[in-house]
């Protein structure tokens, strides 16, 4: 039984990281920012944003996260991102290291 819950809380827990929107995040277009005050972060992976590249911005993809967030540390961010799920966990991701989400993007 308690191994039961234990696993079903796992799950909720996976699934909540992955698939609930993130409050308090708005969509914006990248075009339209003010680039001085806000550093824009290509999360998508290389062969999508080698294929559609958005200009000034870091390339991420989640993969590499945890390594290399030291590089935008401190300042505020525009999340571009291919889908719902790239931009849950990056935004999440952002935020639990104290870095400022402002904004994001999806490039379908």
């Amino acid at each position: 039984m308690v191994v039961m819950i234990l696993t079903l809380l796992i799950l909720a827990v996976i699934y909540y990281k992955r698939y609930i929107p993130v409050v308090g995040v708005q969509s914006a277009d990248v075009n339209s920012l003010d680039k001085e005050s806000v550093k824009v972060v290509d999360v998508r992976d290389y062969n999508e944003s080698y294929k559609d590249p958005v200009v000034e911005a870091v390339n991420m993809p989640i993969a590499y996260m945890k390594r290399n967030y030291h590089e935008i540390a401190g300042k505020n961010i525009h999340v571009v991102a291919a889908d719902e799920l790239e931009k849950n966990m990056s935004i999440r991701f952002f935020r639990k290291r104290g870095i400022h989400v402002t904004s994001y993007t999806l490039m379908n």
